[in-house]
């Protein structure tokens, strides 16, 4: 009789702990976000990828000086401060989520204080807080 009530309550506790973990799993994939648009836009060869970045020693100087001047704006969200910065013979294109507008245009004057105006193309979208 004790082994068989034993017997039951390991597998009742498993059956719930393994319950448990399918309903998080569910959770999470509803909650995933949904990049496919940027996705499908990335995948375009005429589009620069982080992987495209020169390794001229320029094109690594004012990715750096960009990079130091958003993460040195404390006014600016995690968001902004993590934009992708490609840059390609001198011409520099952003692209990640950024808060909102007013955010947008700050990164965007930034860089193109470092890079001038006609080498800055801008692919940043704007999320908006949850």
């Amino acid at each position: 009789m004790k082994v068989s009530r034993l017997l039951f309550y390991v597998v009742f506790s498993f059956s719930l702990l393994l319950g448990g973990w399918t309903l998080l799993r569910a959770q999470d994939a509803a909650a995933a976000p949904d990049n496919t648009k940027i996705n499908q836009r990335d995948k375009s060869k005429s589009e620069p990828t982080a992987d495209q970045q020169k390794n001229a020693k320029s094109d690594r100087e004012m990715t750096r000086k960009i990079r130091q001047a958003l993460i040195q704006d404390k006014t600016l969200s995690t968001y902004a401060h993590n934009v992708k910065i490609i840059t390609q013979n001198g011409m520099v294109t952003l692209k990640g989520p950024v808060r909102s507008e007013d955010e947008k245009k700050a990164v965007e004057s930034k860089v193109t204080e470092i890079a001038g105006e006609s080498n800055v193309t801008s692919n940043l979208d704007i999320k908006p807080k949850s």
